[in-house]
């Protein structure tokens, strides 16, 4: 079992900056590959970013070149920093990781950049 708990969304404007936080707790010795999803209002949900724990990263292209995830092992935490946000990166974030082939998911966190 895996426990992930996501935090540091909000509003912010056209621009600006987030970094989202993502907690693992449970049976985190195993992971290996933890990602970010988001899912806006009538869209499927998508792939952001994701990383290894060697520590390789890929993201979608609509958000390389602003997006950054990067992890702490140490700390058990993931995170997402999000710079020159646009309207169109509005949605629900999820921290995702994937145990002896079972998905976990946390609750989401909501980014809303207003134009």
């Amino acid at each position: 079992q895996v426990q992930l708990v996501e935090s540091g969304g909000g509003l912010v404007q056209a621009g600006g900056s987030l970094r989202l936080s993502c907690a693992a707790s449970g049976s985190i010795f195993s992971i290996n590959g933890m990602g970010w999803y988001r899912q806006a209002p009538g869209k499927q949900r998508e792939m952001v970013a994701a990383i290894t724990s060697g520590g390789s990263t890929n993201y979608a292209d609509s958000v390389k070149g602003r997006f950054t995830i990067s992890r702490d092992n140490a700390k058990n935490t993931l995170y997402l920093q999000m710079n020159s946000l646009k309207p169109g990166d509005t949605a629900v974030y999820y921290c995702h990781t994937e145990l002896y082939g079972l998905h976990y998911w946390g609750q989401g966190t909501q980014v809303t950049v207003s134009s």
